[in-house]
This record gives structure tokens, sequence and C-alpha cells, in this order.
């Protein structure tokens, strides 16, 4: 791990500060804590746990991967794969501002702060290192403490669309991030719509480890 600065804490302690406002509770321990803060969080521990050496700007990508989502209510935008989409770019452009303006207050370059809202748009998805590397966590983050969550949002969905959504996620990760994926302690339904997914897509995964980042 890079050692930490005033700086990079202060950054970090202002992306949670932003994330504490939000009106949505998830319940850890037993306790209501804000979702984004949660979240926030197990992106950090992720991303320790698989790139303990991780400059500090992925760090706070990571950290910031979510920051204050609920400005942007996904029923603001239209039903459908194309409102989705169109939801997910304009959460990632305000993702990138708004980390970007607290990284410039606390001492950050304009160039940094780019660096991380590229980072968190996945601009350079299969070809940058530290875009491939918080994809892989946005996933594995995922698959540990959502999926189930997911598969109860979209219980209409048979057993192939789902497979065909995880396969899709799939082909985002590279080797490191399957390992890490396949190395959780999931519930069995998970795990095994995971591995259905895993045999279908198993061409396609092996060519793309050949040329993989990690």
């Amino acid at each position: 791990m890079s050692q930490q600065t005033p700086r990079f804490e202060a950054v970090i302690a202002a992306i949670d500060a932003a994330n504490a406002d939000d009106p949505r509770t998830t319940k850890v321990d037993g306790v209501d804590r804000p979702y984004e803060v949660v979240y926030a969080e197990r992106m950090t521990e992720r991303l320790e746990a698989m790139y303990p050496e991780a400059s500090d700007i992925l760090r706070i990508a990571a950290r910031a991967q979510h920051i204050r989502r609920w400005d942007i209510p996904r029923a603001s935008y239209p039903e459908g794969r194309g409102g989705y989409n169109d939801w997910r770019r304009a959460c990632r452009e305000h993702h990138g501002e708004v980390v970007g303006a607290i990284m410039t207050a606390h001492g950050y370059t304009a160039d940094d702060a780019a660096r991380v809202a590229m980072l968190i748009k996945k601009e350079q998805l299969k070809k940058d290192r530290e875009s491939q590397a918080l994809e892989n966590v946005v996933d594995v983050v995922f698959v540990e403490h959502y999926f189930e969550e997911f598969l109860g949002k979209y219980s209409k969905y048979d057993d192939d669309k789902i497979i065909d959504i995880v396969g899709k996620t799939l082909r985002k990760m590279s080797p490191k991030g399957h390992q890490a994926a396949l190395a959780l302690d999931l519930p069995a339904r998970t795990r095994e719509l995971v591995m259905k997914a895993v045999d279908r897509e198993a061409d396609t995964l092996a060519k793309l480890a050949a040329v993989a980042l990690d």
C-alpha cells in the first residue's frame, strides 16, 4: 500500500462525508448505515486485498466509485437498456465531477482529478492496468455483496438470462478478477450461476486471458 498523506486522508474523509448524506440505508451487523458509505468501504477493502500496492489515485477512484449516486435517480431515465445505459453514463460523469472538485480542493492537480474520473468511467478498460484493476474490484464486490439483492430484484429473469448477464460481467474482468470472485464463499445458488457462466464463456475468457493486463 502506498504511504498515506494528509491530502489523501482528507480526500477520503471528504468522500465519506459526501456519501454520509445518502438517504438510503443498509443494515450491517444490525446497524443501519448510509448505503454508499458501506459500498465505498467495501470497495476499499477489496482493493486492498487484491491490489495492496495500489496508487493513491486508484484508491481514490475506488472509494469514489459511486459518490453521491442518489443525486441522479434511475427513475429519472426511461425504462429499458437504453435508459439504463444513459443513466450509468450520467452517474459516472457526476461521480467524476464530484470527486474531482474534492481532490482539487485538497491539493491534487487537475490532471490527477482527470485521471480518477477516467478510471471511474472505465474509458481504458482492457488497455489500462488501473482501469482493469478497478473493474475487477467493482465486479468482485458486486458478486460478494450485491448479487443476492440483484437476484431478488430481477426474480422474473430465468436462469439463462442471469447467466448471460454474468457472462458479460466476466468478459469485463481479467483472470485476477475471476480468481478473486471464485475464491469467495458464495451461496450455492450464486456459485451455480457463476460457474455456468464461466463454462458458457470459457472460449472467450481464454482468448481474453491471453492478452490480459494482469
